[in-house]
């Protein structure tokens, strides 16, 4: 019997588990349970363990340079001091009436990118928000439907962004501006999943400018090519994949997260952290500059 390519990582088994990260200072990988308003960590070297109630949805967690994290919740954007009792204020806050924040990922300029979507899922109803380390908050796209992964290249010259039920992964590109601003332009299609093979969620960017994106409904995670060539597939044995990045002290394993809200009889291992060794290169992950 061939052995699989993934193994099951930290014992928690998440409602919705998104958006690890791996956090380079802190030697720990980064996840949260959007559901249960929980944000934990895990360090693959010592099998330490931890869990940080967020008191309203979470879509994302992100390390900042100084210690803490910046959250994007149902809210807004709020931030958590270092330790583990760490103060929480808020940076953004933005309360909109049936939608939260989803996913969100820290651009190489330290600004935080982060999504939103209505509860029910209504076209048009998310958006994607550039908000930098004093709460300055510009918005980029105002239509979307579901935002979901978001990753630069390794050059910082292309951004790739997933809104799931276009079935696409999306490229802009990213020229520098006069003024040092680098604002996404010309948006178009990398790749598109075909139908039944399930919908784009949360990617990430490895060192070879691959884009690794995990499939809702889907049980698997695909690698395409900068070019937008489909080149690995990593078949998994639960439905709803959600996002993926690598960590470890070499960034070479792969962690994937997972969900088992949902489906009436899950996989044993829906809601898992999973993790697939020596899986590739990844690129270390810029903190939040606030």
């Amino acid at each position: 019997m061939r052995r699989p390519e993934y193994e099951a990582a930290a014992p928690e088994r998440a409602e919705l588990g998104e958006g690890p990260t791996w956090d380079p200072a802190a030697g720990h990988l980064i996840w949260i349970d959007i559901l249960s308003c929980r944000v934990h960590t895990w360090d693959p070297a010592t099998g330490r363990r931890t869990v940080r109630a967020t008191g309203q949805h979470v879509g994302a967690a992100k390390p900042r340079t100084g210690g803490g994290l910046v959250l994007n919740l149902r809210d807004g954007v709020g931030l958590v001091d270092p330790g583990p009792d760490g103060a929480f204020r808020w940076l953004h806050r933005d309360p909109v009436p049936g939608r939260r924040g989803n996913d969100a990922a820290v651009a190489p300029d330290g600004s935080l990118w982060a999504g939103t979507m209505r509860y029910d899922e209504a076209p048009g109803g998310g958006t994607l928000t550039r908000v930098t380390g004093d709460g300055a908050a510009e918005p980029f796209l105002t239509d979307v439907t579901v935002s979901n992964g978001i990753g630069w290249s390794p050059d910082g010259r292309r951004m790739y962004y997933a809104d799931t039920p276009t079935g696409r992964i999306d490229v802009f590109d990213v020229p520098d501006g006069a003024d040092g601003a680098r604002q996404p332009v010309n948006r178009r299609p990398l790749a598109r999943v075909e139908e039944g093979a399930g919908f784009p969620d949360g990617l990430t960017v490895d060192a070879d400018g691959c884009v690794w994106v995990a499939l809702w409904e889907g049980g698997a995670v695909r690698r395409y090519t900068p070019d937008g060539t489909l080149d690995r597939v990593v078949e998994l044995p639960v439905a709803r994949t959600t996002a993926c990045a690598f960590g470890g002290a070499g960034l070479t394993d792969l962690y994937i997260t997972s969900a088992r809200t949902g489906p009436s009889a899950p996989h044993p291992l829906a809601g898992a952290l999973l993790v697939v060794p020596d899986a590739g290169h990844g690129l270390p992950q810029p903190a939040f500059a606030g």
